[in-house]
């Protein structure tokens, strides 16, 4: 089966052939998937990152052929590059490119070239940064349900955004999330990076957020932000009361 390499910013990943229904994700510059199905102008696709299912608009299709198992480099931050027409695009953390090349300032997308500024170089795509450094630099992103880019992003999209720019595959959704790493019993155990997930009143996981050190967990709740966490879940100071109610917590690194 073909495999393609996504060439848009993103690609709304929906839950039906039509743009009523539900965003349940996004195909992020430089991913990868396989076509399962179509339904007129619809595709249904499975995503190589993390194996998710959904439907895209053939409309918003741009996207170059796979042709071998060469790996991406996500990048860390935003990059403006440019098309070989010259049109520009300005990719976010968590999009994917190949083979680049920061003398010459390009790098690929398929057999596709795009070019850069003559800023271009490794930083872009590799970090000293800890984990819980990262998660800091998206504080104030815009919740969106689905998002999996700074400048819209639901819960599960924040930690598995984090995670993807330090080389590590989170599966798409919360309670995908909890079923990965490690068990930590105790809130007072727990290390920066460590994933809190939440559920809601009929027990289900419902969200997840990431510990940045004692006390402080971050978090996509209407934005990306910072709240107190102890043993009983998120306290939010500004409405007096406990937002989230802690479920369990997972060392996924």
């Amino acid at each position: 089966m073909e495999r393609y390499i996504c060439e848009n910013v993103f690609v709304p990943l929906r839950s039906g052939p039509t743009h009523r229904s539900e965003m349940l994700s996004q195909v992020l510059f430089g991913e990868k998937y396989k076509i399962l199905d179509q339904v007129d102008h619809w595709l249904k696709i499975e995503t190589e990152f993390d194996n998710f299912t959904g439907w895209i608009d053939r409309n918003h299709l741009q996207h170059a052929l796979a042709v071998d198992d060469t790996p991406g480099y996500v990048l860390n931050r935003s990059l403006l590059c440019f098309k070989s027409d010259r049109t520009k695009m300005i990719l976010e953390a968590g999009c994917e490119i190949y083979n680049p090349d920061p003398d010459k300032s390009c790098f690929l997308a398929g057999d596709n070239l795009y070019t850069t500024g003559n800023d271009f170089n490794s930083s872009y795509f590799s970090s000293t940064d800890s984990v819980s450094d990262t998660a800091m630099r998206f504080i104030n992103s815009p919740y969106i349900w689905g998002g999996r880019i700074p400048s819209g992003i639901d819960c599960s999209g924040l930690t598995q955004l984090v995670y993807k720019i330090h080389g590590r595959k989170l599966p798409r959704n919360s309670w995908q999330q909890a079923e990965t790493g490690e068990d930590v019993a105790f809130i007072n155990d727990t290390k920066p990076g460590d994933l809190v997930f939440f559920d809601n009143e009929r027990g289900k996981i419902s969200h997840v957020g990431m510990i940045i050190s004692r006390g402080l967990v971050i978090h996509a709740s209407g934005r990306v932000r910072i709240d107190q966490i102890d043993h009983q879940g998120i306290y939010k100071q500004e409405i007096g009361t406990y937002s989230h109610h802690l479920r369990m917590i997972r060392r996924v690194c």
